[in-house]
């Protein structure tokens, strides 16, 4: 059945309204009742027409939501009894050949850089050292970078492992020119010695957004590596090679 649409109407009026319908004369009090009556009707027809207006609001979301919005679909679930837990578990925390790798990058290395603030602009140099350490049992390693930067002191610091299960390499950053920490992943490549890792970290010219960058490590021997870093271009958006740097092992 279609309800009859009244329009909105102050509820603090008929309050009103019957506050005076209280104070007046007894000689209306015909008048008053009749007003008090026609109140209570119009109070009783509007909660009816409010309550008929919220229970179609919700019925109209409920029906865009089931029609807009897809189950998510997950794969079932497998029971994994203990012993195959426990292998897992196993096999994920035990250092492998990729760490074996980051240990022979131990030691102190100089670090020779140029860095650009833009596509075109001119370069600036600066030197450094790291020193790499393997922490945590041979699972991580540890490097440290000092120098100096646009006359201003410069620390950073990296912890990089091999992740078992992803297959591939995981790093974090971070230094005292920010508050913020450069995640990064990515896979080796054993054919060309070259780690690509890619990730984010936040963007200081654009507070509450990200910007993604990219590193690319190149092993050219025993005791030299080659780094090339790169990301948007604050005047274009456009990816363009950031920072170089060459390694060389003390």
């Amino acid at each position: 059945m279609r309800h009859l649409r009244l329009p909105e109407i102050n509820m603090s009026s008929f309050l009103y309204l019957a506050k005076i319908c209280t104070l007046v004369s007894p000689k209306i009090n015909y008048m008053k009742k009749t007003i008090l009556t026609a109140c209570s009707a119009m109070m009783l027809l509007v909660a009816c027409n409010n309550s008929e207006t919220k229970e179609n609001k919700t019925d109209t979301s409920a029906t865009s939501t089931t029609a807009t919005t897809e189950p998510k679909k997950e794969d079932a679930w497998v029971p994994i009894d203990s012993a195959t837990q426990m292998k897992a578990m196993m096999d994920y925390g035990t250092p492998g050949e990729m760490h074996k790798m980051m240990a022979s990058w131990n030691g102190t290395w100089n670090g020779d850089m140029t860095m650009w603030e833009h596509e075109g602009a001119a370069p600036q140099k600066m030197v450094g050292t790291a020193v790499n350490t393997m922490v945590l049992g041979g699972r991580y390693q540890s490097s440290k970078h000092t120098g100096n930067m646009m006359g201003m002191p410069f620390e950073g610091m990296s912890l990089m492992g091999y992740d078992n299960a992803l297959k591939k390499f995981v790093s974090s950053w971070v230094d005292n020119w920010g508050t913020g920490i450069m995640m990064m992943s990515g896979p080796w490549d054993a054919a060309t010695k070259t780690l690509t890792l890619t990730g984010t970290m936040p963007d200081i010219c654009r507070p509450g957004k990200e910007c993604t960058m990219r590193e690319v490590f190149t092993i050219i021997d025993d005791n030299t590596q080659h780094m090339e870093m790169y990301g948007p271009d604050q005047k274009t958006g456009k990816e363009f090679k950031m920072l170089e740097m060459k390694m060389t092992r003390k």
